[in-house]
């Protein structure tokens, strides 16, 4: 074999199939806008109202993917790049621009700061005992 073909075979699998840059992906995009929203935790919900994915020519397969996936559950952030194995920077600009066209809503679990004190629901607790 030629040093040309140990080089082609060397760096070509055919086992990997077709490969997309992540770039490729955002359109070269590595932020959106509403990506300071979007930590690992929170979850991805399609709206009811959404219409179809596959009828708006700017959505890609894997803006379609989340779509499905939130439609049937909703799902993380995290979740979704795990299951799409795609990266957590490309999951979050797929999913700010599903916000931006209204196909999907993000909720965010609420910080432990905001939680109530476990001290005071003690209180209450006793409180209405004591009635």
């Amino acid at each position: 074999m030629s040093a040309d073909g140990q080089a082609r075979s060397h760096w070509f699998d055919d086992d990997a199939g077709p490969v997309v840059r992540p770039y490729a992906m955002t359109r070269g995009r590595t932020s959106h806008a509403a990506q300071h929203r979007l930590d690992l935790i929170a979850v991805v919900v399609t709206e009811r109202h959404a219409d179809d994915p596959e009828e708006d020519p700017t959505l890609s397969p894997e803006h379609m993917d989340i779509v499905g996936l939130c439609r049937e559950t909703p799902q993380s952030v995290a979740e979704l790049a795990s299951e799409l194995d795609l990266p957590i920077g490309v999951v979050r600009v797929l999913i700010g621009d599903l916000v931006d066209s209204e196909f999907v809503h993000v909720t965010r679990p609420v910080p432990p700061a905001e939680l109530p004190d476990e001290s005071i629901l003690r209180d209450v607790i006793n409180g209405l005992r004591a009635l």
